[in-house]
């Protein structure tokens, strides 16, 4: 997976741009990969292990995966316009595992509509002197609800709290929230200077405007897996907010984010 989770990093910078006859996709909406297939140079193989949602606002697109055997993470978010039969992807970050991504690049999908979601194809990424085909399947999941939530943001600042001590860290994160599912994404350096990618995805609703129900599908951190947390919200207008979680043992994350804006 580690492989495959390189090549995926590499796509803003290494795509292609190629289109085909099709017809204008319509992509807002969230989506489950239900298999990736790699084919090129000495590979020629199809993934179904790879946990990943993906989601398109009506202005940026975000993904997150992680494989179940190794919990190596990855994400990526963006802003995104679509043509005839092509979803163009302009990503503003991405990370794998012990690396990340913050320069702007753009890269082309190839979109074909199946009866339960939509094909992506990125025709040619090269990697380490070779080139692949990447094709991905994607199954739509998403429900009709709508909130003050919808939306990507940013964090702006983050607070761990137990007892008396209060503690912060520097860290890239992202957060998407549409059609009754969210995506968080965390970069992150250790006291050893490593990089570090942490991610979670699933369901939310809300109860009100200032509390949020997300149940975890998955994420890079097992032990959290199909649990659901209960989320204190204050906003700050339409473009800010801030969490509150209250952990099991009394201690508490408070997170702040800005929505972003194309």
């Amino acid at each position: 997976m580690r492989k495959i989770t390189s090549i995926i990093l590499l796509l803003p910078v290494l795509a292609c741009n190629n289109s085909a006859k099709k017809e204008s996709p319509a992509m807002p909406g969230a989506y489950v990969m239900l298999s990736q297939a790699i084919k090129g140079g000495n590979v020629d193989t199809t993934y179904k292990t790879l946990q990943q949602l993906k989601i398109y606002t009506s202005d940026y697109f975000m993904y997150a995966n992680v494989n179940p055997a190794d919990s190596v993470s990855a994400f990526g978010i963006g802003t995104y316009s679509s043509d005839t039969g092509v979803v163009t992807e302009n990503a503003i970050f991405s990370a794998a595992d012990s690396t990340k991504n913050a320069s702007a690049a753009s890269f082309t999908l190839e979109i074909s509509k199946l009866d339960s979601g939509y094909q992506q194809i990125i025709p040619e990424i090269e990697s380490q002197g070779q080139k692949f085909r990447l094709t991905e399947d994607y199954k739509k999941v998403s429900s009709d609800a709508t909130s003050p939530l919808d939306g990507s943001w940013k964090q702006t600042k983050f607070y761990y709290i137990k007892g008396k001590d209060t503690s912060s860290d520097e860290r890239v994160e992202y957060k998407t929230y549409y059609a009754g599912h969210f995506i968080w994404g965390e970069s992150y350096t250790d006291s050893a200077k490593k990089i570090h990618t942490g991610i979670g995805y699933g369901t939310f609703t809300m109860d009100g405007t200032n509390k949020v129900k997300e149940t975890i599908m998955s994420s890079t951190y097992s032990q959290i897996n199909g649990m659901t947390f209960n989320i204190d919200i204050t906003s700050s207008g339409t473009d800010s907010f801030n969490q509150t979680i209250v952990n099991p043992d009394s201690s508490k994350t408070i997170e702040y984010y800005e929505r972003l804006k194309k």
